[in-house]
């Protein structure tokens, strides 16, 4: 039996896995969504969503920082601040969009994933989803996800 390699990749020019996210990104900088980029779509990709969300945040779930959904599988990337081309989601401080890193001071190391889900079917979504209702509604079409790890601290 011959390993199943995942071919899916998300990476980001700005930065790589657990390499700090530039200020630029970050609450502290421009507060704009990093570019990022995939490639590997399994066959069958209908469609794409990407979620950023901090599980180190001192909150019961973590903080969501972006949901972007409604992406075709002909997009190969989110330019620097692009996410709104496509539909976006409400993050934790309820607000539309992205909302970069802002970890409180002295709280330590703050790991950001920004997951990337192939899903096997076009959804027609309403705007405004946060995390868990994208979740819920995408849970059973995930063909295959990959994810980027940023890191931050204050």
């Amino acid at each position: 039996m011959g390993l199943n390699i995942k071919d899916l990749r998300i990476v980001s020019p700005a930065f790589t896995t657990l390499e700090r996210i530039p200020k630029r990104y970050t609450s502290d900088g421009e507060n704009i969504s990093p570019p990022l980029e995939w490639s590997g779509l399994p066959s069958g990709t209908q469609q794409l969503a990407l979620i950023c969300h901090d599980p180190d945040a001192p909150l019961p779930y973590g903080f969501t920082h972006w949901t972007v959904y409604g992406i075709p599988p002909t997009a190969n990337q989110l330019a620097e601040a692009g996410g709104s081309k496509f539909m976006e989601g409400t993050n934790s401080a309820d607000k539309l969009g992205y909302t970069g890193p802002a970890p409180p001071s002295g709280h330590g190391l703050h790991h950001y994933y920004f997951w990337l889900y192939a899903l096997d079917k076009e959804l027609d979504l309403k705007p405004g989803l946060h995390r868990e209702q994208l979740l819920e509604a995408i849970s059973d079409c995930v063909i295959e996800q990959a994810r980027l790890v940023g890191i931050y601290e204050r």
